[in-house]
């Protein structure tokens, strides 16, 4: 049972070849199996969710059932869930328990989708690794002393391992893209705006948009059917119609404009991976689309400009966790100085330490002009080369990341070594864009992620592209040595 899609769940709890409570115990029992290894949860909720897999069963006897009535998913544990503990992998929230949901997990709750549980993460999703998470690290179902990618690596080794059909992702500098291309999966982050972000704790609020990570790209885009949503509580979320993202899924990509951007070839990106990439864009030429040479010049300038304003953006959001107003609080302060520091101190871990210090200096009198201004003005260029590039194609391909997964420890001493891993994602952040990333082969026996960028709200021809090229291959059906 473990083994179906989204899509041939749904199918088959519509003609009762089982029902939701099967499937939701079959989903917990394996968790409870296997996740010691993985360590990809770090809460499951058995009894929330079979009550919720019997309420699904119900409405789906009473014949009215909304299309992914039933199906059990996992949600990060970056958005906020009614009851249950939502800790963004910090000790800072380790016991704070959400007394609302996010808007993407009421609208899943409103379609009838059962939740697993909360998947683990970097702490406060900053990290491309998930070493950082409070709870330990996540192990990659495909290489256990490997990392999964971060920072929803979580949920990415769950879908993997098979210990959910699909999970709930975010992303600010590639943090679902990177762990889909790491963990052999399809991740989308939409257009930013086109989902909304009330109930997402924020990381970097220009930048975070939540997203999914799943098994195929027919999934990706049954999900994002009901994930998004316009939401006045969100101001940055756009008022706009959600089309239907299976509609065109089968579309032929003859005519397709596909630009290959020189800048995503260079230094820094493993001779495999690149043979590999280049491989699947010959297959994409192959189902009839053209291909085109296009520039995005300041593609260098994405990783400085993203950890200035990054940064900047989360010592501004962060600073509410105090141990007066959120979060942890330290024991026997001698006065309010020492409350506030030591709860901080202890709360937070040396990553999102490090970031909150070089956001504040970057913030600070002096250095404002110097840094963060210079940074928006380069967010600018960013943009407009994505602009200029999209007068002449639809869409623009490239690598996911310059590597397969990496080995635990061995870039956590160099975090500049550990940021260039978001160097092909980042920048589609800083523009709002949307994007994907699909699986496209194995080097040294790990999965290699090929990445689509779309114009703005071109969510509908990014997972049409993807599903074609998952049609013409079998590589997003190779699944982890060792999985039952």
């Amino acid at each position: 049972m473990h083994q179906f899609t989204i899509a041939e769940l749904v199918k088959g709890l519509r003609n009762k070849d089982f029902s939701s409570t099967e499937v939701t115990q079959h989903y917990l029992d394996r968790i409870v199996r296997l996740d010691q290894t993985y360590n990809s949860y770090i809460t499951v909720t058995p009894e929330l969710a079979l009550q919720q897999a019997a309420a699904a069963d119900a409405r789906l006897a009473a014949g009215n059932a909304p299309a992914l009535c039933g199906v059990p998913i996992a949600h990060k544990d970056i958005f906020c869930t009614t009851g249950v503990r939502t800790s963004c992998a910090s000790k800072m929230l380790d016991k704070f328990i959400a007394p609302y949901n996010a808007t993407i997990v009421e609208n899943y709750l409103n379609s009838g989708v059962v939740m697993l549980g909360k998947t683990n993460m970097d702490e406060f999703a900053m990290g491309s690794s998930n070493e950082t998470s409070w709870y330990g690290p996540v192990k990659n179902p495909w290489a256990t002393d490997c990392v999964p990618g971060g920072s929803s690596g979580g949920s990415a080794a769950a879908v993997a391992a098979h210990l959910a059909p699909a999970a709930t992702a975010s992303d600010t500098g590639g943090s679902i893209r990177q762990p889909a291309a790491l963990c052999g999966l399809t991740g989308i982050k939409p257009t930013y705006g086109r989902v909304s972000r009330w109930g997402m704790i924020a990381f970097a609020s220009s930048l975070d948009q939540a997203g999914i990570l799943s098994r195929t790209a027919e999934d990706a885009a049954i999900l994002l059917n009901d994930m998004a949503s316009y939401d006045a509580k969100d101001s940055t979320c756009v008022e706009r119609d959600v089309p239907d993202y299976t509609a065109d899924l089968n579309k032929p990509l003859t005519g397709m404009r596909i630009g290959v951007p020189k800048e995503y070839f260079g230094e820094g990106l493993n001779p495999e991976t690149a043979a590999l990439v280049e491989a699947a864009i010959k297959v994409y030429e192959s189902l009839g689309a053209t291909l085109h040479s296009v520039s995005l010049p300041h593609t260098h300038l994405a990783v400085p400009a993203y950890y200035v304003i990054a940064p900047a953006e989360c010592s501004a959001n962060l600073s509410r966790f105090d141990g007066v107003r959120y979060g942890h609080r330290c024991e026997n302060p001698t006065d309010l100085n020492d409350l506030y520091m030591r709860s901080r101190s202890e709360g937070f871990g040396n990553e999102v330490k490090r970031r909150i210090l070089v956001g504040t200096y970057a913030l600070s009198a002096g250095y404002y002009d110097a840094y963060y201004s210079k940074a928006q003005k380069i967010r600018r260029l960013i943009k407009q080369d994505f602009m200029d590039a999209f007068q002449k194609v639809d869409l623009i391909i490239g690598p996911t990341s310059p590597s397969p997964a990496f080995q635990f420890g061995s870039k956590t001493k160099d975090p500049v070594a550990m940021y260039l891993e978001d160097i092909y994602t980042i920048a589609t952040n800083l523009a709002g864009l949307p994007a994907l990333s699909i699986p496209c082969g194995l080097v040294d026996n790990k999965p290699v992620g090929l990445q689509l960028i779309g114009n703005f709200f071109a969510e509908g021809p990014l997972l049409n592209a993807a599903h074609q090229f998952q049609q013409a291959t079998n590589f997003h059906q190779q699944t982890a040595p060792g999985i039952e």
